[in-house]
């Protein structure tokens, strides 16, 4: 008969594997909880990082939204700001230009001034005075050497004020340029997604780069650029209108001496021909008491001539009755006649060779003052032109050169070197 064998080792009761089953089961279902509890746990998880995720995208893109407005209102504070500094250095360089033209211009009014001080040097004798005219000449060359200083200040004024809005707009420029170069990126930015291509991950993407500045800095940078473009533009405005006003008041100082220097001319000039005249007056009447003087002379010689006929025949009965003889040689009334007759002609001849004498002498002082008023008339003459050429001259300063016809000389009719072509032709066929 067989018998069972028995392998060797442990036996569990049955109570043990009851409480081993419960085991299991009691693990399984504290698994199965926990996990349930991590499931559900996940899920919020899940959905809150999900939310978060969306709402962190959502904020994030309206703050790049807002940051982007916000760089696009100082672009166009500093695009307006730009503009008014480009038309500001426009109108300040054209009123820069027009005070160039300005101390040009003071060129032919002084080259005038001078050359009328030069003509007046060839006055000759008592005609060369330091008189109103010069005095007036002097304070014109005075005042158009100011007015170029003052306008020369302006220019550089103008000059280096262009510098400074040149230097503000630079400035501008590169923060106008900064800011389209951000909007540029933060609207790419703005319009990525996660569907969008080169979408990865990069090195340190949290890392602060060097040079960066808080929002205050970026503000207060973008606030004094534009604060001191428009600090320059109103300094601009303000020159330019000290130069117009500049400008303005040379010109009045200028035509106002210029005034003063013509009616100086024309009070020394109607001078100068009230003085001619005169000498031309004393001139007539001089030649006529030299013509009279001369018929007188002539008469007084004659005369003289004439005396000597009686005085020699009175000499002869005088010298005759010296022969009567003896006791006949008598003083009687014929002798006394004869000897106060010859006295009488004697006197008369002395005292008309006395004043044939004084005539002579008076004659030769007419001669002499004739002379002097001949030459003081020359030199009258000689000033009459040298001011009327100097008039003729300034006219330039009231008329374009174009226009301008120098006159002819106003005691040498004839001479053409004073005439326009056309009127010197005129002579020549008159």
């Amino acid at each position: 008969m067989a018998t069972l064998s028995l392998k060797p080792g442990s036996r569990f009761s049955v109570p043990d594997w009851h409480t081993n089953n419960a085991l299991i089961s009691t693990n399984a279902e504290r698994q199965r909880s926990a996990s349930h509890q991590i499931r559900q746990e996940a899920r919020s998880l899940r959905n809150e990082t999900n939310n978060q995720t969306k709402w962190n995208e959502h904020d994030n893109s309206t703050r790049l939204s807002d940051r982007i407005d916000e760089v696009e209102k100082w672009k166009q504070a500093l695009d307006k700001c730009l503009t008014d500094v480009d038309t500001e250095i426009d109108a300040l360089t054209l009123m820069k230009d027009e005070a160039e033209r300005a101390l040009q211009a003071k060129n032919v009014p002084l080259d005038t001034a001078i050359e009328c001080l030069t003509l007046r040097e060839s006055r000759r004798t008592i005609d060369l005075v330091k008189d109103l005219v010069e005095e007036e000449l002097h304070k014109e060359v005075e005042v158009i050497e100011g007015i170029r200083k003052a306008l020369q200040q302006k220019i550089s004024e103008a000059f280096e004020q262009l510098c400074l809005l040149q230097e503000s707009r630079q400035q501008l420029t590169w923060d106008e340029r900064d800011k389209s170069e951000t909007i540029e990126i933060d609207q790419t930015c703005l319009s990525l997604t996660k569907h969008s291509p080169n979408i990865s991950l990069k090195v340190d993407p949290t890392r602060v780069s060097y040079g960066t500045t808080s929002p205050q800095e970026w503000e207060q940078f973008s606030h004094y650029n534009k604060e001191r473009a428009e600090a320059e533009v109103r300094a601009s405005a303000q020159l330019r209108e000290a130069i117009a006003l500049t400008i303005a008041q040379t010109k009045n100082e200028l035509d106002a001496q210029r005034q003063a220097v013509e009616f100086a001319y024309r009070k020394r000039i109607h001078e100068f021909e009230k003085a001619h005249k005169e000498l031309k007056w004393q001139e007539k009447n001089t030649k006529e008491e030299i013509e009279e003087l001369e018929e007188d002379i002539r008469r007084l010689e004659s005369d003289l001539r004439e005396k000597t006929g009686p005085l020699n025949l009175a000499h002869i009965p005088l010298e005759r009755c010296t022969y009567r003889p003896n006791v006949d040689l008598c003083r009687d009334q014929v002798q006394y006649g004869l000897t106060d007759e010859v006295q009488q002609l004697e006197g008369t001849i002395t005292a008309l060779k006395q004043k044939l004498a004084q005539s002579q002498d008076a004659l030769d002082a007419l001669y002499k003052h004739l002379a002097r008023i001949e030459a003081d008339i020359k030199c009258k003459e000689n000033s009459l032109n040298l001011n009327n050429k100097c008039i003729d001259t300034r006219r330039k300063l009231t008329m374009p050169m174009e226009k301008y016809v120098p006159t002819m000389d106003s005691f040498n009719p004839t001479s053409n070197h004073h005439l326009s072509p056309l009127k010197s032709k005129q002579l020549e066929l008159a």
